[in-house]
């Protein structure tokens, strides 16, 4: 492998220049950091801040046990953590604003539906009554399973049929607070049907549809154009139909959503504003709400640049948490009513830190490839001598000049050769001069204080691509699917300079399999700094930040399947202060290809045939032939991805 490094060296690199360049601490939120050591370290729980964990022996020891990569590596205690923090922060500002409520959070099931991390939720928030939230039918199962905690609450967003609704009021009849949220009024007239039927009184939500909108990708979600929501119209009219009814009483909870990842702060408060005033109309109405659910959208800040980017934000939980309490005391007491018991639905933030991708760096596709030699031959035409010579007069006074000197050269090569005016041969010597000049002036470009925009493209035109041993469609899917910018950082040698400037690309066979944007300076990046691969040297990189959604929304592209997965627990006995908890093995082969309607024993058994055909024939000897069964069959029970 060709780890040539064109980029001149500067004297000294420290661990703050790995900070800096990678911004661990920033999107980090307390729990990762770069080591003394060079490795990346992890402190999962925030309130023993001397427990670290070196991800470099937590890799190391999966590599002891045979666990293959890439792997999905789950810090239990983060998600722990994250619960204790929320529900900490609520209780704190609660009692310094002197509210008359309390806080009563709800984890929302679809941002991580993985058994394991809905379990170490409701461990953790039992002592909070914190609960679940279900937006659908399935969901709703798994949690009248394991919202066992009756002081609990389990808020149903999402639309519903017949069943579902069944499914809610068999969660008030075994005593759980289960509330309906209605999300359309047809909801409603089904729900009063059933609960006569059933004899079962249900606990009743209404979702506002809000006129504020939210910021970032999801803005488009809110507003009145909004998918989900009663209008106030309709929730008038809800109103007069459970008056009729005389199940007024049940009406508990009032909800609202301004979307995922708010980028901004302002667009809370207005949200909150507005929430609150409808509350106080409603309740002055006579409505006996109780709670207030505003929703999801608490942030994570992906890029660590504290900004409203659609990858971060500009507030932290403790601004977050004050603006709702204050936001809602302040309306309330201006009405003189009640406060109301406030609930959140912050998924993102608190499984996003707990889980990360580790992978290998299986090799390097560099910008031109293997050069081609370029000595001078007799009769070679006149654009091959001139790049040649761009090369060899090349210097800190006309690097400029030769940059636009070469790149047009190229151009033109480009044609001769599609007219046949170059030969093959000579077109590859073009191009590995163009390259080999391209890294020298970029040499003389990395010396300059001011840098033109022209000269900036350089940089990405040398960006190499490593090939990573994973799927981005099932382990970042958002990457993918709408740019979010993931935290890619090496495991190990972050008391190096990382020399490299590259983009990832996966092993799948589809063009987009690839990251190529970056925590930047301000805005995204086209590349992220990386260090030279090294011979008979594993170069792992961690893909964090991806417990929220990325966890559960890969796909079957390629066929690949889910990660092999280890859960991680601090121990503080230990002599590494971890130890692995859980080993989940990934997908097979044979599971996957199950899960497409193949029989893998009759896939076996046709190829078997097939052997024992050539064995016949006398094409293939029968020991042979038993062999190649035997093969055929470990790669169905085997794992999906790469063995490197």
């Amino acid at each position: 492998m060709n780890t040539e490094n064109h980029e001149p060296q500067t004297p000294s690199w420290s661990i703050a220049d790995a900070e800096k360049t990678y911004r661990v601490k920033r999107w980090g939120n307390g729990y990762f950091e770069v080591g003394d050591s060079g490795d990346l370290m992890v402190t999962p729980r925030y309130d023993q801040p001397d427990l670290k964990i070196n991800m470099r022996e937590v890799i190391d020891e999966m590599q002891q046990d045979g666990i293959q990569f890439p792997a999905v590596i789950r810090f239990h205690d983060i998600l722990r953590s994250q619960v204790e923090q929320l529900n900490k922060t609520f209780r704190h500002v609660i009692e310094e604003a002197k509210y008359e409520g309390h806080y009563q959070g709800v984890y929302p099931v679809k941002v991580n539906q993985m058994r394991e991390v809905i379990e170490e939720i409701v461990s953790a928030g039992k002592r909070f009554n914190y609960g679940l939230e279900a937006g659908s039918k399935p969901e709703l199962v798994a949690a009248l399973a394991y919202n066992t905690n009756k002081n609990a609450l389990t808020i149903l967003n999402g639309y519903k049929d017949e069943e579902y609704l069944r499914l809610a009021l068999l969660g008030i009849q075994i005593g759980r607070k289960v509330i309906v949220v209605i999300e359309k009024y047809s909801e409603l007239l089904l729900l009063i049907k059933l609960s006569k039927q059933l004899n079962v009184e249900p606990m009743i939500g209404f979702r506002a549809k809000m006129m504020v909108k939210g910021r970032g990708k999801w803005e488009s979600s809110s507003g009145e154009r909004a998918k989900f929501g009663l209008s106030l119209s309709e929730m008038l009219n809800a109103k007069k139909l459970l008056e009729e009814e005389n199940l007024l009483h049940t009406v508990t909870l009032l909800h609202f959503h301004i979307g995922s990842q708010l980028t901004d702060i302002r667009a809370i408060k207005e949200a909150v504003q507005e929430a609150s005033l409808i509350y106080c109309s409603l309740y002055q109405m006579g409505i006996p709400l109780k709670y207030v659910d505003v929703g999801g959208g608490l942030a994570v800040d992906y890029d660590g640049t504290q900004s409203t980017n659609d990858s971060s934000c500009n507030y932290g939980l403790a601004e977050y948490v004050a603006d709702i309490v204050y936001g809602f005391k302040q309306s309330c007491d201006l009405q003189s009513v009640p406060h109301p018991n406030l609930v959140s639905e912050s998924g993102r933030s608190i499984t996003a830190h707990h889980s990360c991708v580790v992978t290998k760096v299986i090799g390097e596709i560099m910008p031109g490839g293997n050069s081609y030699p370029t000595r001078k031959t007799t009769g070679e035409h006149i654009i091959v001598t001139n790049m040649r010579d761009y090369h060899k007069d090349l210097n800190q006074n006309n690097f400029q000049e030769t940059y636009n000197d070469i790149s047009q050269l190229k151009e033109q090569a480009e044609q001769a050769f599609k007219l046949s005016v170059l030969t093959i041969e000579e077109m590859a010597k073009v191009e590995s001069l163009y390259w080999k000049t391209l890294h020298a002036v970029n040499d003389f470009v990395q010396q300059q204080e001011f840098i033109s925009d022209e000269l900036k493209e350089i940089e990405e035109k040398l960006s190499s691509q490593y090939l990573a041993n994973f799927s981005v469609f099932q382990s970042a899917a958002d990457s993918w699917a709408i740019d979010q910018v993931l935290p890619i950082v090496p495991i190990s040698r972050l008391d190096e300079r990382p020399s490299k400037r590259c983009t990832f690309v996966d092993i799948t066979c589809d063009s987009d399999g690839k990251i190529d944007q970056f925590i930047g300076d301000e805005h995204n990046a086209n590349f992220v700094p990386m260090h030279p691969l090294k011979k008979n040297e594993d170069y792992f990189i961690g893909i964090f930040l991806t417990g929220a959604y990325q966890d559960v929304m890969g796909d079957m592209h390629n066929l690949f399947g889910r990660l092999n997965e280890v859960h991680v627990v601090s121990y503080d006995d230990d002599p590494k202060d971890f130890y692995i908890e859980e080993v989940v093995r990934g997908t097979s082969v044979e599971s996957v290809l199950s899960t497409m309607q193949y029989t893998p024993a009759i896939l076996a058994q046709t190829l078997k045939k097939e052997i024992d055909k050539e064995v016949a024939r006398g094409k293939i000897n029968p020991r042979q032939g038993v062999q190649l069964i035997d093969f055929y069959e470990s790669c169905l029970a085997g794992y999906t991805y790469l063995k490197v």
